[in-house]
């Protein structure tokens, strides 16, 4: 897969490096000089230039590109770059990076970003799934169908451990996609029951994460 990245700081090269170790075609863009520098990832190709600028998104190709994350660490860029990419370049997953909590509302399909990932909100919500026993915590936004993947873990009591999963009454718009049991990942089939300690991740719209609290917990 080719992944462009705008944005050769810490993030950008982290997200780079590891994609690289998984085969992936990877671009860096940054204006900065001092970023851009191709000995620090060997593996990937580089591109001095304003992401900004659809010019240079055309040298680049940026239309021969499966996904473009936007990961500088000003926001007014990264909603510009993803605009750009998704309305100019039809790219078809277009992957932005929140700096600021407060500009979260901007970051939505109108802005061409499919999925939102801000730092601070991932950092409290894995704080939030280390300690919260019985909640809905809200791991991640997947911004285009303005849905969440959520995680309740099940706690002694919860009326439906033991319950296969194909019995479970679950509201609409709310999907088990997976169950962490221990150090295994289980695929939620019909006849696989629930324990107690069972990490559930569902893809929910907003709406319906009180009533999937109350489905899976009281």
């Amino acid at each position: 897969m080719k992944v462009a990245i705008a944005g050769a700081g810490a993030v950008g090269r982290s997200i780079a490096r590891e994609l690289l170790q998984n085969g992936h075609d990877v671009l860096l863009i940054d204006k900065e000089p001092n970023k851009v520098v191709p000995d620090r990832i060997p593996g990937a190709d580089w591109r001095l230039g304003d992401a900004c600028e659809v010019a240079n998104l055309e040298d680049a190709g940026l239309e021969d590109f499966e996904v473009v994350i936007s990961a500088t660490g000003d926001d007014k860029v990264n909603l510009v770059v993803s605009l750009l990419a998704k309305t100019e370049f039809s790219v078809r997953r277009v992957v932005a990076r929140i700096n600021h909590p407060s500009n979260e509302w901007l970051f939505t399909e109108a802005w061409g970003v499919d999925v939102a990932v801000s730092t601070p909100r991932v950092l409290a919500a894995l704080v939030e799934e280390a300690v919260e026993v019985g909640d809905v915590v809200r791991l991640f936004g997947l911004r285009e169908g303005q849905a969440n993947l959520v995680e309740v873990t099940l706690p002694e009591g919860a009326h439906c451990a033991g319950r296969a999963v194909r019995n479970l009454d679950l509201p609409e718009d709310a999907v088990l996609v997976a169950i962490v049991r221990g150090t295994r990942v289980i695929t939620p089939r019909g006849e696989e029951p629930l324990e107690a300690g069972d990490e559930l991740l569902f893809v929910a719209l907003p709406e319906t994460e009180a009533a999937l609290r109350s489905a899976i917990i009281d």
